[in-house]
């Protein structure tokens, strides 16, 4: 069977090359925080948020930050802790964003991959 091919490091700007999702610099950041993270349904996004992102994004087809890309999340304006937090299913507190911009939200103000 042959290897994978070698290509870019996921961590953003990283010139590394590797085999896997991150390089040796890199791998030790993104699966330490993967673990304590927990499953997405652990944090609340089971078959009822999936369901109801569905219904969401149907009724918000357009990225709300770009305004040109199809809806691809239904994100969070004020991050939550869990479903239990009052926020969570408040649909106030929800906008449409394509996959893009959602990724920038969440590295830039959730902490996202291990951010601060």
């Amino acid at each position: 069977m042959p290897s994978k091919p070698l290509k870019p490091c996921n961590n953003h700007g990283c010139p590394n090359l590797t085999r896997e999702r991150y390089c040796e610099d890199h791998k030790q950041l993104y699966y330490k925080y993967d673990q304590n993270r927990g499953t997405s349904a652990q944090r609340g996004y089971g078959a009822r948020w999936r369901k109801y992102s569905q219904w969401f994004r149907k009724k918000n087809p357009i990225c709300v930050s770009c305004r040109s890309a199809p809806s691809a999340h239904t994100d969070h304006i004020t991050a939550v802790s869990g479903p239990n937090d009052p926020l969570f299913w408040d649909p106030t507190n929800h906008q449409a964003l394509c996959h893009s911009c959602h990724s920038r939200k969440t590295v830039k103000e959730d902490g996202g991959f291990g951010n601060r």
